[in-house]
């Protein structure tokens, strides 16, 4: 191309396949000047603005703002700078459009009153830190100020929800319940009980930790309790009672007597809050954990069966 050569802003709009109303209201703006005007005072420019205005009309397309694109174009901010900080800012965009799409398709699913609606859209809007900070207020006010079973605390306090990036309408789902949960009055007096409890324990000289291998005795043999069909209150639940409570009096060592089961079932009741097993799931959900077998009716069975070979 000759640089002597001039365009009217219809030669331009033809080469560029921008109207001319663009095209003229970039030029009023100052992002394309003229080279020059016609005897008749219509404007004229020359090939270096044909290239500017199709980097005009790029940065544009790619969602820049005029401001941003006159520094860029007056060399007053490299491009490379600001391509990077538009990536960034998309990203934040294009996460908060998943997080929309994903309550979207949650409302969808669940069939949402307009009320929950909202709180699902208040609650998925909620940013990293905030859905922290929201658990994590609930881990101290139950918690604070006790001296529970610091494992137990430690594993609440780390665990937090984190949504992924693209997370499913089954995620936000569990973050929504999660949510409420965590605010739930009477949820958190359930588990302030259960911390109070493993205080009282740890006072009375408990200074073991977290039981994984007594809960998987637990599993194995109530689990085959059931299966089999006995009831926690017949002859066939006894040795099933005997040889865990066994198992508890050789952990903590302590006699195997009744006083040893009095103190079990406390120990059992006092965790018996089925939103307590459900908070770890919904954490899980949300995290992309494996979501743990449930011990609802594991529990239930076994305290049921201690209660009834326990004297009033």
């Amino acid at each position: 191309m000759d640089d002597d050569v001039r365009y009217s802003i219809g030669d331009l709009a033809r080469r560029t396949g921008l109207t001319v109303k663009s095209i003229r209201f970039y030029a009023d703006e100052g992002l394309v000047p003229p080279t020059g005007r016609t005897s008749a005072g219509y404007r004229r420019f020359d090939v270096h603005a044909l290239a500017r205005l199709d980097l005009v009309r790029t940065l544009r397309e790619l969602g820049l703002d005029l401001a941003t694109i006159r520094r860029v174009l007056d060399r007053e901010a490299p491009l490379h700078d600001v391509a990077a900080a538009h990536a960034d800012a998309l990203d934040v965009q294009i996460r908060a459009l998943r997080l929309r799409r994903a309550v979207l398709r949650a409302v969808a699913r669940r069939g949402s009153t307009p009320e929950e609606t909202r709180l699902m859209h208040k609650l998925a809007q909620l940013s990293d830190a905030e859905r922290r900070r929201l658990v994590h207020d609930f881990v101290e006010d139950v918690f604070g100020g006790l001296d529970a079973n610091p494992e137990f605390v430690a594993m609440m306090r780390s665990a937090m929800p984190e949504l992924p990036d693209e997370p499913g309408a089954e995620q936000v789902e569990a973050w929504v319940e999660l949510g409420e949960l965590v605010q739930d009055g009477e949820f958190r007096a359930s588990v302030r009980r259960m911390a109070e409890h493993q205080a009282a324990e740890r006072a009375a000289g408990d200074t073991t930790g977290l039981h994984h291998a007594l809960t998987a005795a637990v599993r194995e043999r109530v689990g085959a309790a059931l299966a089999s069909g006995v009831p926690p209150r017949a002859p066939a639940a006894d040795a099933v009672v005997d040889g865990l409570t066994a198992r508890y009096a050789a952990t903590f060592g302590r006699p195997d007597d009744a006083e040893l089961r009095r103190w079990l079932l406390r120990r059992l009741e006092a965790a018996d809050d089925p939103r307590a097993e459900r908070y770890w799931r919904l954490l899980s959900v949300i995290n992309g954990w494996p979501v743990p077998e449930s011990l609802t009716e594991v529990s239930a069975w076994f305290t049921e069966a201690l209660r009834a070979r326990v004297a009033p």
